[in-house]
């Protein structure tokens, strides 16, 4: 009985103060879940904020950083801040595209040239070609028709037993020749003054990738223009040609020889510009040359011509030619320089494997300095160095 009774009341007593208990440890649970300060960018420092947790933790505009203590007076508290990095000039853009001028337009033919190399291959193709082409359809078409009314079966029921005609035979085979003939000297002429490149003014080497351009200036500092396409909408806000825009073109000053070395960071591509009869292949490994002058400023377009992949639509080409001054003021804006080395006119002649001789003639060649290093490395030991002699045959 008196473990009954005993047992009864602990049953009571923990029934009533089991309620008391419970609120007092939620209370000291929340207390201590509590922070001891509010922060007005807690939200923004979470993890699920994203990017805007490192804008709540950014310095502030006074300099100091935002860990240090308010009145820190450790190393870094009264550390000036470094000074700002002064921003690069904006990229300028002198000329706005015209139409009818580096750009397809609605004429049949080909587009108006705007270098001599252009013009004379359009006086070939205007004056030499169509004139040719069109006579021999036409001569052709005759010969058609009189057949077709000479020699069918209600005309000429009894048909003709010749099988020779030395005059005919001599003609068909003669007249032919001169028409190549004609063709060729100034189709030969054409191709020779596109690969006879002159001493260049500017050398732009122009790689192509998946997909779009880059061009490097190594005669005014090394540095490099990457090009990608530009959206239909940002082409209609700048007015440009529908897929020809490009946020960054490739710019050469008016009336100087730009020679073009071409290559390829991964497959075949060609670099294109109609306006200035230019075409040549990009190739991955390999640098291909040529040139081009244009003495009219302006804004002109081309596109990659060789099929190099499921975006080869979308790797359009802008060549903007501007003055002097103008040229002077992009080179600067890009952190380029003026007045660099000259351009060599053969892309090759400081090549150790075209031209050996390079490697000794000019020291500041890579081959050069390799075998400057040998030869002194030769003398303070006193022994003969084969390596530094092989490489100046």
């Amino acid at each position: 009985m008196r473990m009954l009774a005993l047992g009864g009341a602990a049953m009571l007593a923990s029934t009533i103060l089991a309620p008391t208990m419970l609120a007092s440890t939620m209370a000291a649970q929340a207390q201590a879940q509590a922070p001891t300060a509010a922060s007005p960018t807690a939200v923004q420092t979470a993890p699920f904020a994203g990017a805007a947790a490192e804008t709540a933790t950014s310095a502030p505009a006074t300099g100091v950083s935002s860990a240090a203590p308010a009145g820190g007076t450790g190393a870094g508290s009264g550390a000036a801040a470094p000074a700002a990095t002064p921003a690069k000039p904006a990229t300028p853009q002198f000329y706005k595209p015209t139409p009818g001028i580096g750009q397809p337009t609605d004429r049949i033919g080909l587009q108006p040239q705007e270098t001599a190399n252009g013009q004379y291959a359009a006086w070939f193709h205007d004056g030499v070609l169509l004139p040719i082409i069109t006579g021999i359809c036409v001569v052709v078409l005759f010969l058609l028709l009189y057949v077709m009314a000479r020699h069918n079966r209600r005309s000429n029921p009894q048909p003709s037993a010749t099988s020779h005609n030395t005059v005919l035979e001599v003609a068909w085979t003669v007249l032919p020749v001169l028409i190549l003939l004609g063709i060729a000297v100034p189709s030969i002429k054409l191709i020779a003054r596109q690969y006879d490149t002159p001493k260049p003014d500017l050398t732009v080497k122009v790689i192509g990738h998946q997909w779009y351009w880059s061009y490097q200036y190594p005669d005014n500092g090394d540095f490099e223009v990457v090009s990608n396409m530009l959206t239909p909408e940002q082409d209609r806000a700048r007015g440009e040609p529908r897929q020809l825009g490009v946020d960054e073109r490739m710019v050469v000053p008016a009336g100087a020889v730009v020679k073009v070395i071409a290559t390829s960071d991964d497959v075949i591509h060609s670099f294109a510009v109609p306006a200035f009869w230019t075409k040549i292949d990009a190739v991955p490994g390999r640098l291909n040359e040529t040139w081009f002058k244009v003495d009219r400023p302006g804004v002109y377009y081309g596109q990659c011509s060789e099929l190099c992949g499921a975006r080869h639509a979308f790797m359009p080409i802008a060549v903007e030619v501007v003055t002097r001054p103008q040229f002077a003021q992009w080179i600067a804006a890009k952190g380029g320089t003026l007045g660099g080395k000259a351009a060599s006119p053969d892309a090759t002649s400081n090549s150790p494997i075209s031209n050996p001789s390079a490697t000794t003639a000019n020291p500041g060649s890579f081959g050069g300095a390799v075998a400057g290093a040998k030869t002194e490395a030769a003398a303070g030991a006193n022994i003969p160095v084969a390596g530094a002699a092989t490489s100046s045959k």
